[in-house]
């Protein structure tokens, strides 16, 4: 799936009509057929955003944030008992971490998706957190946030 991501990535960021994968050494993979045509690259990702309920694009992983923006969505995230998530490491790869800010037209990372909408960064999502409005749209997807469940466990 990463090497899907990266190829996608780069295919945005050259901008050319066909993207041929290369290996670490330089080489091209295999005539194993294994093409991008970047026409078809927004839907690659749209399919990717769309695979999970939610997803983040962010520094580093769910485990190990390694960024301040990025662990305040995991935080928020935690609070809320949003376990089932994927999570993509744009550190992993600079064409990823481009092709997502161009698929998105947002310049920032992290980059959060509900249902492959996309939702925004941490400051989005820290004000739909404050405001209440992350739960309903936790409740939209189907999920049901630990903040109400703790809220009446106080009362």
């Amino acid at each position: 799936m990463n090497n899907l991501i990266r190829a996608t990535a780069r295919c945005l960021r050259s901008g050319t009509a066909v993207y041929m994968p290369r290996q670490a050494d330089g080489r091209l993979w295999s005539a194993s057929g294994r093409r991008f045509l970047c026409s078809d690259v927004q839907k690659d990702l749209g399919e990717i955003v769309k695979k999970d309920k939610v997803v983040v694009f962010m520094k580093g992983t769910r485990a190990q944030p390694m960024c301040g923006f990025s662990n305040a969505v995991v935080q928020i995230l935690r609070m809320h008992g949003v376990d089932d998530y994927a999570d993509y490491n744009v550190l992993e790869d600079q064409d990823l971490r481009q092709g997502v800010k161009d698929f998105s037209n947002w310049p920032t990372i992290p980059q959060v998706y509900f249902n492959g909408e996309f939702v925004g960064g941490c400051d989005i999502l820290l004000q739909m957190h404050q405001n209440g409005d992350l739960v309903e749209e936790l409740k939209k997807l189907g999920i049901h946030s630990a903040l109400l469940s703790a809220e009446k466990e106080s009362k």
